[in-house]
C-alpha cells in the first residue's frame, strides 16, 4: 500500500521500525513494544475526559454532537491520571534523547496532562494557545465561548538539547515575523471533516493546518513521528505529505479504516526544492573567513569597513584582519575598534565594488550553496 512506503532518511535504521503503518490495539503495549528511543516527534491527542452529563442543544433544540464516545469516559480523575501516566512512561521510552513531544488537551485535562508530564521529568519548551477562528458557541450562555485548545511541546528532560526547532522556517511562514505562541487556526470543518454516514466520523478530529504547523516547526524530513491516539488519521496524512515517516496507534478498528484509506489517497510533496525549506543558520555549514580568502573571493591586502566607513581593516593571507590598533579574526578586529565585547564581523564588515559596500557575508552564503 502507498502508506507503507519508507521515506528514506542516511544513517537511520528505519527498518527496525514499523514506519508508515497503522498498529490497531492498546497505546502503552504498542509503544512498549517498539524499540527504546527510536522516534524523533511523538505527537499526542489524548482522550480528554470531558465528563459530559448533559445532552446539549442549540437553540431551535437540535442536538450538539459532542464527545460521548466511550474512548473518552473515565471513572474518576485518579483513573485518567494513572492513564496518563503509564501511556507517558511509555512515550518517553521510545522518544530519543534529542526528541520532543507535543500534548494536546483542553481545560478539561491539559492541567492534569502537564502535571504528569512534568513529574516525569519532560521539559515544557512552550504552551502554544491554539485560538480556533471559528470555536463553537456556548449555546446555553452561562459561561465563556471555549475559543481555544492548549499545545504542550516538551523536550525530553532539561539537559537534552540540540532538539529540532525550524526557527527560521516558522519566521518565514509568519511572514517574516518571528512565529508566537498563540496560532489563531479554524476548527476542523467542511469538505476536509470527514464522514462516516450523516454523521462525524471522529468527534474530535484536528485540522490538517495544525499538524502542518507542528511538523514543519519541530521534525526535518525523514522524521519519524509517533501518533498513540491515531484516530482518522490527519497526523499520518501531513506527515505523508511533507515527507516524514510516521507510526500511528489507534484502538478503534473503524478508525483505523478510515485512517488507511485516507492517507493512502495523499500525494506527497515532491522532494527537492518544494521540499525544502529556510533552514536555521546553526544548521548551515561552517564557513571560515580564511576560506573565503583562500578562494581568491577577497584578495589579501583588501580593505574592509563597516557601513558607514567609520572603521577599516586590511585583510592578511592568512584570513585575519589588522588595523591601526587592532589584529585578530573578522570578529575579534570588530570588537577591537568600536571598543565592544563582541562583533559579528560577517556582518560587521563591508567590501567596496564599484564605489558601493557590499556585506562580506555574501561570500559566505555563495561559500554554503557551494557545500549544498
Amino acid at each position: 500500500m502507498a502508506q507503507d512506503k519508507k521515506v528514506a532518511r542516511k544513517g537511520d535504521a528505519l527498518g527496525i521500525l514499523p514506519v508508515n503503518k497503522i498498529l490497531q490495539g492498546d497505546c502503552i503495549d504498542a509503544m512498549n513494544a517498539l524499540p527504546e528511543k527510536s522516534v524523533d516527534v511523538i505527537f499526542a491527542d489524548p482522550p480528554y475526559n470531558m465528563q459530559l452529563k448533559d445532552t446539549l442543544s442549540r437553540p431551535d433544540h437540535s442536538k450538539v454532537a459532542g464527545v460521548d464516545d466511550a474512548w473518552d469516559k473515565f471513572s474518576s480523575f485518579a483513573a485518567y491520571d494513572e492513564f496518563t501516566y503509564r501511556w507517558m512512561t511509555a512515550a518517553r521510552r521510545v522518544l530519543k534523547d534529542k526528541g520532543t513531544i507535543w500534548v494536546i488537551g483542553s481545560y478539561h485535562n491539559i492541567f492534569r496532562v502537564g502535571t504528569v508530564l512534568q513529574n516525569l521529568e519532560y521539559w515544557v519548551l512552550n504552551d502554544v494557545i491554539w485560538r480556533k477562528s471559528n470555536p463553537m458557541p456556548n449555546f446555553r450562555g452561562t459561561r465563556f465561548t471555549n475559543a481555544h485548545e492548549t499545545l504542550i511541546w516538551a523536550a525530553k528532560s532539561a539537559d537534552k538539547g540540540g532538539y529540532t526547532f525550524n526557527y527560521n522556517a516558522m519566521k518565514a511562514m509568519n511572514d517574516d515575523v518571528q512565529m508566537r505562541s498563540d496560532w489563531t487556526l479554524p476548527i476542523c470543518s467542511g469538505k476536509e471533516r470527514l464522514k462516516s454516514g450523516d454523521k462525524k466520523a471522529h468527534a474530535t478530529q484536528k485540522p490538517e493546518s495544525l499538524l502542518y504547523r507542528v511538523i514543519m516547526s519541530s521534525t526535518k524530513p525523514g522524521d519519524v513521528i509517533l501518533d498513540p491516539f491515531f484516530g482518522t488519521g490527519t497526523t499520518g496524512a501531513v506527515a505523508k505529505r511533507l515527507g516524514r515517516n510516521y507510526i500511528g496507534i489507534e484502538r478503534e478498528a473503524e478508525y483505523v479504516k478510515i485512517a488507511r484509506q485516507r492517507i493512502a489517497d495523499v500525494v506527497p510533496i515532491e522532494e527537492g526544492d518544494a521540499l525544502s525549506y529556510t533552514e536555521s543558520k546553526r544548521a548551515a555549514p561552517r564557513v571560515a573567513f580564511g576560506s573565503i580568502v583562500e578562494r581568491g573571493l577577497i584578495t589579501p591586502g583588501t580593505t574592509l569597513y563597516d557601513s558607514k566607513r567609520k572603521f577599516a581593516a586590511k585583510v592578511r593571507t592568512d584570513g585575519t584582519l589588522v588595523s591601526a590598533a587592532v589584529k585578530g579574526s573578522i570578529h575579534q578586529v570588530g570588537a577591537g575598534v568600536q571598543g565592544a565585547p563582541a562583533c559579528n564581523g560577517w556582518t560587521f564588515w563591508h567590501v567596496e565594488s564599484k564605489g558601493e559596500l557590499h556585506s562580506i557575508d555574501l561570500f559566505r552564503q555563495q561559500v554554503r550553496a557551494e557545500l549544498h
